[in-house]
């Protein structure tokens, strides 16, 4: 599940723009819905023109899991140190080379990205890791939350996180956890 997704496309329609939501939803699957259109500067590109992404990674950390959710977030039954986890977490703001946390093969020219904001909470079972920056390299944020996740379990100190982005080697980092479809990619636009 994406939410807030922002998408651009050169068109010579003739459908004005207050109508084209609507326009574009009639020949759309049911999983998809155009919430708003707007007209934008010629320049403007939905990947590259973005001031701030955010990701959100939920972990059900119940015994059982869920039956409705199970494809939209993680299940890891064993109980977490959430304070740990949002002590850590804390340790990936700022602007860092992230090279510790991103998947091989990445074809990103730099790893040094900055975080905004990064925070841990939990909700009755389920654990929520967001992340919002200025951008994200492949994999990084399903790596970041697999780090969280032995901080959570205490194989690691919340400390050892700065390390860890110092050493910019991927084997120092954690595991990286499934996909889920919870993560979000949420863009503010250029205004």
């Amino acid at each position: 599940m994406h939410f807030g997704q922002v998408a651009n496309f050169k068109t010579e329609s003739n459908i004005p723009i207050d109508k084209f939501a609507i326009a574009i939803n009639s020949k759309l699957k049911k999983s998809i819905v155009i919430k708003s259109a707007e007209e934008v500067d010629e320049r403007f590109h939905s990947r590259y023109s973005v001031k701030e992404k955010t990701y959100r990674y939920t972990i059900n950390n119940s015994k059982y899991g869920t039956a409705i959710f199970r494809e939209m977030e993680y299940h890891f039954p064993i109980k977490l140190n959430v304070g740990k986890m949002a002590e850590a977490v804390k340790y990936f703001e700022g602007t860092h080379d992230f090279s510790a946390f991103k998947a091989s093969g990445t074809s990103s020219k730099s790893s040094v990205r900055t975080i905004y904001k990064a925070e841990v909470y939990e909700n009755d079972e389920r654990i929520y890791i967001e992340l919002t920056g200025n951008g994200f390299l492949y994999n990084m944020v399903r790596i970041i939350v697999g780090t969280l996740l032995d901080v959570g379990l205490e194989k690691i100190n919340p400390e050892d996180i700065k390390n860890i982005i110092e050493s910019k080697d991927r084997k120092n980092a954690g595991k990286t956890l499934p996909p889920t479809r919870t993560m979000f990619n949420k863009s503010k636009l250029p205004r």
